[in-house]
């Protein structure tokens, strides 16, 4: 592998990539760390630290962890990337919904430019929404059931903090979009994608500073018992877990599938191979979604004055983990009824003289592939729901700090996990296309990406 490692220099091209790529990264990094104008940073510091210890900042460290530490700043990259992927998760849903976007997307080349300026269009709307809700909080925490602070978090007029906010975050976010479209044509990877990772990394040194601490001085931050002992035993836990993350991300079932032996000119094709069907098909999607929606509820009822209803979403509650699993199940088939389609997949293989051995082609086959996609998506689901509600279990059990805890489960490690694989699939794709030695020797990382 560190033969690979030095590889990747040895190509120009490929150095260019990676050093561009670099570079966006020292970019976003930075519109991160600077405050937003009007933001009194002193005062939001002191706010938040008074927040971490309790279930209360549960809400605000989710979103300062995918934000890289940007909220904790209110920086310019305080909503960072998320509002284009919220935008283009319901551009994903509305295509198979809605006709004239299904005709569009069919178009080729000009359909999916058109999908991509409308999901830009549209992540300046989630942009506009989530920014005015986020300035609001600086306004006003209190109004959302969240503690009010000592001092203003915010200097000079509340028009014209919140109306300078929304522009600014909004700007950056579209930057932020532009940026990692860039990285994904000139540099490595999915650029969106590098760009929420790199975010979500860079919280991972503070995390492990907190736990060496919480093991030296034998307490958690809410003075629970905490030995080094404990700390070796979470380290296994997180390497454990990781690697089931790793066979989630991977697993798929083999449906093999039989070709009609036909002469093509000189040559003769067909025989015997298979469809890969993911396990976890829907990817961190359903956990995405669960999140979005479980994120407003509990201020919603504070804000209604319904404070019994809005202890049942509180993040350390057993009726916030039960809601949750609930929803990660309930989406993770609805995003396989949306993106799977098993008549058109029937269809296909009967136009292509291809069937699955002994199953009848047509309907027989779609009905095949949809009883068999269903059943390997429980599977999934369930493994999702358990790799979900881990970082929860540490967090309301042990006492764990939250940011501490995401690191063990959950989108932040999904995400990472994906996207190290994708990365390094691509890195393995340039490496082999010019003749050099990839990461495996054994070559499973491509054998893999090709499926």
């Amino acid at each position: 592998m560190f033969a690979a490692f030095r590889n990747l220099w040895r190509v120009k091209e490929l150095r260019n990539r990676l050093l561009f790529t670099a570079l966006i990264i020292v970019l976003v990094r930075v519109a991160s760390n600077i405050p937003c104008p009007g933001v009194d940073p002193a005062a939001l510091e002191d706010y938040l630290a008074s927040m971490t210890g309790g279930a209360d900042g549960g809400f605000m460290a989710m979103i300062d962890l995918f934000s890289g530490g940007a909220l904790a700043h209110f920086a310019l990259g305080a909503l960072g990337i998320m509002p284009y992927i919220t935008a283009s998760i319901i551009m994903q849903l509305l295509v198979p919904v809605i006709p004239s976007l299904e005709k569009i997307s069919r178009e080729g080349e000009s359909g999916r430019q058109k999908i991509s300026q409308y999901t830009r269009y549209l992540t300046i709307v989630v942009c506009l929404v989530q920014g005015i809700m986020v300035a609001m909080a600086m306004v006003n925490p209190g109004r959302l059931g969240l503690r009010e602070p000592a001092s203003p978090l915010f200097t000079g007029s509340q028009a014209a903090f919140v109306f300078t906010t929304v522009v600014v975050i909004t700007c950056t976010t579209m930057v932020f979009m532009w940026l990692g479209e860039q990285v994904t044509e000139r540099g490595i990877g999915n650029g969106v994608s590098i760009i929420i990772t790199i975010n979500i990394v860079s919280r991972l040194p503070h995390s492990v500073i907190e736990l060496i601490q919480m093991a030296m001085k034998g307490t958690t931050p809410d003075g629970n018992s905490f030995k080094p002992v404990q700390l070796l035993l979470l380290l296994l836990v997180f390497a454990g877990v990781t690697a089931a993350t790793i066979l989630l991300s991977q697993g798929y079932r083999r449906v093999p599938i039989q070709m009609v032996r036909k002469t093509v000119g000189s040559q003769l094709t067909g025989g015997s191979t298979y469809m890969p069907l993911k396990v976890n098909f829907a990817n961190v999607m359903p956990i995405i979604f669960a999140g979005a929606i479980l994120m407003l509820p509990e201020y919603l009822f504070q804000y209604l004055q319904w404070h019994r209803v809005a202890l049942w979403f509180r993040p350390d509650g057993a009726g916030y983990s039960i809601t949750y699993g609930i929803l990660i199940m309930a989406f993770s088939y609805f995003w396989v009824a949306n993106q799977f389609n098993p008549i058109q997949i029937a269809d296909n293989l009967k136009k292509e003289g291809a069937f699955i051995p002994g199953i009848s082609p047509g309907q027989a086959t779609a009905d095949y592939l949809d009883t068999t996609m269903t059943r390997v998506t429980f599977g999934g689901a369930i493994f999702l729901v358990a790799l979900a509600l881990f970082p929860m279990f540490l967090y309301s059990n042990f006492k764990i700090p939250f940011m501490v805890a995401q690191f063990f489960g959950g989108t932040s490690l999904l995400i990472m996990v994906g996207v190290v694989l994708d990365t390094m699939r691509q890195l393995e794709s340039h490496l082999t296309m010019r003749h050099y030695e990839g990461f495996l020797k054994s070559g499973r990382l491509r054998g893999r990406s090709g499926n």
